[in-house]
Order: C-alpha cells, then sequence, then structure tokens
C-alpha cells in the first residue's frame, strides 16, 4: 500500500485520472440525490434557454435542463462501457488463451478469425452489427462487444506464447499436471498484468464509440439522458452551444480520466519506471 502510494504521489497525472474517475462514479450514483430537475422533466415555456442560475448548464428544445440530464447520462454511459470492456475482455481473453496454449490448425483458425473483425474500422462495424440488430441500449453494447473483443484475444495470445515457454510451465507438463489446469491456473494468470491495462484504456475509448452510436442514432431511446444523444439534439440547434458542448466535455473528462489511469497502471506494472519512484 506504502508502494503504491509513492507511486501515485510521484505521478501527478494518474492522481487527477483516480481523482476523475472517482468523481464521476460518484456523480453518476448520487445523480438522483444532486439533480435539481428530473432527467425528463419537461418545461417548453423554458426551453432553449442559456446557462443561467436556475438552469447552469442551459436547457434543451423541450426545457429539460440539460444539468440534470449530463448528470445522469454517467449513469448510463459508465455501466455501458464497463460492460463492453469486461464481456469483451472475458471473451478475448478466453479466445486468446486457448489459440496461443494449443497452437496448430485451432491457433491458426482463430488468428484468422480475429484478423477478419480487426480488419473493419471498429466504429464502422459497430454501426452495421447495431443496424442489424435495431437502436436500443442492449444491442449497442452486444455490437461493441462483437468489435471489441479481437484486441483482447491478440494480446492475451502474444503473452501466452512467452509464458508456456518458460520452465516451469515444462516442469508442471513433467509432473502430468493437466493441460486445462497449467493453462487456467499456470499461464493465465502470468499474462493478466498487460490486459488489466490495456481493458483500463479501453474503458474510455468504450465510452466514447458507445457516445458515437447513441449520437447516429443506434443507442437508447432519444429521450433517455445520454451524452451522445444529447450532442445529436444540439446539432439541432447549433446556435444554443450549451446544448452539446457540456456533454460533450463530459465525454472528454472521463476519456482522459481513465487514459490517464490506464497510463499510470502501465508505468506501475513496468520494472524501471516502478523502480525510479522507488
Amino acid at each position: 500500500m506504502t508502494r503504491a502510494w509513492r507511486f501515485l504521489r510521484a505521478n501527478p497525472v494518474a492522481l487527477v485520472g483516480l481523482a476523475l474517475v472517482i468523481a464521476w462514479v460518484l456523480i453518476s450514483l448520487l445523480a438522483p440525490l444532486i439533480a435539481p430537475y428530473g432527467p425528463l422533466e419537461q418545461k417548453i415555456v423554458q426551453r432553449l434557454k442559456p446557462p443561467s442560475a436556475a438552469h447552469p448548464f442551459g436547457t434543451d428544445q423541450l426545457g429539460r435542463d440539460v444539468l440534470t440530464r449530463v448528470l445522469y447520462g454517467g449513469r448510463l454511459s459508465l455501466p455501458a462501457g464497463l460492460s463492453v470492456v469486461l464481456l469483451a475482455g472475458i471473451v478475448g481473453t478466453a479466445i486468446g488463451a486457448i489459440s496461443g496454449f494449443a497452437g496448430g490448425w485451432l491457433d491458426e483458425l482463430m488468428m484468422r478469425i480475429t484478423e477478419v473483425f480487426m480488419a473493419f474500422p471498429t466504429i464502422i462495424l459497430a454501426m452495421a452489427i447495431a443496424s442489424a440488430l435495431g437502436p436500443s441500449l442492449i444491442n449497442a453494447i452486444l455490437a461493441m462487444v462483437v468489435v471489441w473483443w479481437p484486441s483482447y484475444a491478440r494480446v492475451v495470445r502474444g503473452l501466452v506464447l512467452s509464458v508456456k515457454a518458460n520452465d516451469y510451465v515444462q516442469a508442471a507438463r513433467a509432473l502430468g499436471v493437466p493441460e486445462g489446469r497449467i493453462l487456467w491456473r499456470t499461464v493465465l494468470p502470468n499474462c493478466l498484468a498487460p490486459a488489466v491495462v490495456v481493458a483500463t484504456i479501453d474503458l474510455g475509448n468504450a465510452v466514447l464509440v458507445f457516445a458515437g452510436l447513441s449520437f447516429l442514432g443506434l443507442g437508447p431511446d432519444p429521450a433517455t439522458p445520454e451524452w451522445g444523444r444529447m450532442i445529436a439534439d444540439g446539432i439541432e440547434f447549433f446556435d444554443q452551444w450549451w446544448m452539446s458542448a457540456f456533454p460533450g466535455l463530459a465525454i472528454f473528462l472521463v476519456v482522459m480520466a481513465f487514459n490517464f489511469v490506464g497510463d499510470s497502471i502501465r508505468d506501475a506494472l513496468d520494472p524501471q519506471l516502478r523502480n525510479s519512484v522507488q
């Protein structure tokens, strides 16, 4: 614990990222208590009002409070990004681990399938799948999981190929330990640290892509307070800059926070950088 605190203290970027992540998690959890209005509450007579004391972030085309909807947006975007990374990480880790450990034709088959998915830009393939499934929150998450797992498969496969060549793996085989036990109990635990770094950085990317799908109308219901959907609504009212500026700022802060934390975790796991701050 002391070592972790020493590293954080020596890396102000890590502290800023961690503080932003904690702040957004608390804001999302406490949104019903701190939001000044209801997220779906409409006051047509107050529509398109600029920021003021009553509405610090202004109001949208239906008179809904933008601040309230930004606060509630985290309750959707953050869990969606976490779900995508968690599910894609599990699928990709399992495929990469089995592929790298088994080798041979199975490895070739799995990697060729992986390369097919990686050949398409992430957002384009996610758009195609979400369009085929139909716009909804669940379908957007499923579409992202389908295009997100290959990166984890490639990372974990490379690590497994490296780890399985170590002497302790060969010793376990010589002792008659089942192959499955060697993979899941010996090889895979030594490959998880880099995958965790990738997952942490991917949280910000997942939030950004999810907002992109919502911006294009392929996410949750239009009335749902979601940052990407709010930016799309603001495009139609360009002069009312606050409608898109504040949800865009929320996305920016969340993405940067997760990137800061991910970079800091990567640095903490690097022996040379870790020793330099001890």
